[in-house]
């Protein structure tokens, strides 16, 4: 019986203590932001505590302490103890997150798992993050890729009540050329995307808008500094990193704590949206504090001595009446043929060239009004993106280009580095809600399609010896000499190269040992390449070495090793002045 009565305390106190706390984070929700107290974060640094940003500076904050949604979970939690998401779907609303985005989650922490496991990344708590941040992608609204549609972009940066953070991607991720705007279902800023991004769904994109992109992204941000989340210091200090408020930080706890005891899967696109985003938070009075939220009420009009207002401008002869606050004219929409509606890829195909060489595609685009048709005279601005050194034409990494009659605008050909790898070509056009199209590109390393013998001198060796004859050879691209192409040479026992050699002519690496493949071969700026020398071991035969370009190009040269021939002396001539032998009769 007393053991009945202590398990019925412990629940009670359980069940009053989830209440207490749910009670609290929402009375918290209701106040302005409070700087928590030194080492409540576990870190005695005043930002790791969490200070609150009202503008001008970010702290390095992952979303530039831009807004996010304060509404809490309901004081009734789903029964379901544990981090199971096996609930029935006639759970409360509030718990259901869509298929997709949980999918993410889900993703982001087995594979941090994996790579940081001593992080212990949970999920819920990245759920946690995409509910204030976006209200799980606005319930779900992605495409069968995990892609917002449209794309989630907060306010501008722009100082006016939040942090002011200038345009660092040229408007790429967010569209804005002139302030920084989060962006995606985790809203992080372009800054820190640029250093966070990841490419988790595997599309060749790292796309803060793809849910699957940005859970990693935010799953490996929050794991920074060696943090481990299952201790509550490291946890709050990950949370604060993200945005320093401690508003938010009570806000993405209640709902990490809320997710823990239960979820569902819901469809993409039925999660339940949040109503309450958070508010700017005031700049200093002078004298020091914020001050409270609430806005001033304006000044009272000056009165004369008696306390009655004094009366506004009169009227000709009309005895000191006010006059009557004039009505500004209502302004005209702007008709559906001149609204910017769209801006499409106007047929642009790969983009792909050598280092060194000229881009044959170009990128174009299509700007459409607000019911279909081609829009005409809108500018557009083309910028490249990346480490490769792939400039536009006249060495420009930002053109403007107007759209024509057709509603199209081309960008200059692009001129491709010397550095192979991936960059981006991005357009954006309209003021406002500016569209923007990114495109993706690539540079290979120098090409050659042919590539032959300099002589056709037979090579032979001696069992044990050198070859004598150096082995050069010239690679050409379209019948122009190709420099710098990477060449591989091979011994092989086939033509096509499946099977390599172990035994006969070989090379020597830097420690004299022998080599039989050869990959840090370069040709010069005359498309030619002199091979190290070659070596015979004791097998004679007939070998093959074959070189390769990158490109394809291939050449198959043979290589003798065989003993010399040894040569019989010959028997002298008779002397003619000798006596000849008695003839016998």
């Amino acid at each position: 019986m007393a053991a009945h009565i202590r398990r019925r305390l412990r629940k009670g106190a359980t069940t009053t203590a989830v209440a207490a706390a749910a009670v609290a984070a929402l009375a918290a929700s209701q106040a302005p932001a409070a700087t928590l107290a030194d080492g409540s974060a576990g870190s005695g640094d005043p930002k790791a505590a969490g200070e609150d940003t009202a503008s001008g500076e970010t702290d390095g904050a992952a979303t530039g302490n831009s807004p996010y949604y304060t509404d809490l979970p309901p004081l009734v939690t789903p029964d379901k103890p544990g981090s199971s998401s096996n609930l029935p779907a006639a759970g409360r609303a509030e718990a259901g997150i869509p298929a997709s985005i949980l999918a993410a989650y889900k993703q982001a922490e087995r594979t941090v798992a994996t790579t940081d496991p001593s992080c212990r990344l949970p999920w819920q708590l990245l759920a946690a993050i995409g509910k204030v941040e976006s209200g799980q992608a606005r319930g779900g609204r992605v495409d069968a890729n995990g892609t917002a549609s449209p794309r989630i972009l907060g306010p501008a940066l722009n100082g006016q009540g939040f942090a002011l953070i200038k345009d660092t991607d040229g408007g790429a991720y967010d569209g804005d050329a002139v302030h920084d705007r989060a962006v995606g279902p985790m809203q992080f800023i372009p800054s820190t995307w640029a250093s966070w991004g990841q490419d988790a769904n595997g599309d060749g994109r790292k796309d803060p808008n793809n849910i699957y992109d940005a859970a990693l992204a935010a799953g490996r941000y929050l794991c920074a500094n060696d943090r481990d989340l299952a201790l509550a210091a490291d946890l709050d200090q990950a949370v604060l990193s993200y945005n320093r408020s401690t508003e938010y930080l009570r806000t993405v706890r209640s709902w990490f704590s809320y997710y823990q005891r239960g979820t569902h899967e819901i469809p993409d696109g039925t999660g339940t949206l949040p109503s309450t985003p958070s508010t700017p938070t005031p700049s200093p009075r002078p004298g020091g504090g914020s001050g409270s939220s609430a806005t001033p009420s304006p000044n009272p009009s000056p009165s004369k001595p008696g306390g009655k207002p004094s009366p506004g401008p009169s009227k000709p002869g009309g005895g000191g009446s006010t006059s009557p606050t004039p009505k500004p004219p209502t302004p005209k929409p702007t008709p559906p043929s001149e609204t910017f509606g769209s801006l499409e890829n106007a047929g642009t195909g790969p983009l792909r060239a050598t280092a060194g060489q000229e881009f044959d595609e170009r990128v174009s685009v299509l700007a459409r009004n607000a019911v279909g048709a081609p829009l005409a005279k809108v500018p557009v601005t083309f910028t490249v993106t990346g480490g490769t050194g792939t400039l536009f034409a006249g060495g420009k990494k930002t053109v403007t280009v107007r759209t024509g009659a057709d509603g199209t605008a081309t960008a200059p050909k692009l001129q491709a580095g010397e550095k192979a790898g991936e960059f981006t070509v991005t357009a954006v056009a309209g003021t406002g809600r500016p569209r923007t199209l990114t495109y993706a590109a690539t540079v290979t390393a120098r090409q050659a399609d042919a590539i032959a013998r300099t002589d056709e001198k037979a090579l032979v060796a001696a069992p044990g010896e050198k070859f004598a004859d150096a082995v050069t050879v010239k690679a050409t691209y379209k019948d122009a000499a190709a420099a710098g192409v990477a060449v591989t040479a091979t011994m092989v026992k086939d033509p096509l190269g499946v099977i390599d050699n172990d035994k006969g002519p070989y090379f020597k690496d830097a420690k004299g040992k022998p080599v039989r493949t050869l990959t840090t071969l370069t040709t010069d700026a005359d498309g030619q390449l002199r091979l190290p020398e070659i070596f015979a071991d004791d097998n004679e035969g007939t070998y093959l070495l074959r070189l390769t370009t990158e490109g394809g190009a291939s050449v198959v040269i043979e290589l003798t090793v065989k003993a010399p021939e040894e040569t019989t002396p010959e028997e002298p001539a008779p002397d003619a002045t000798e006596t000849p032998a008695a003839i016998k009769p």
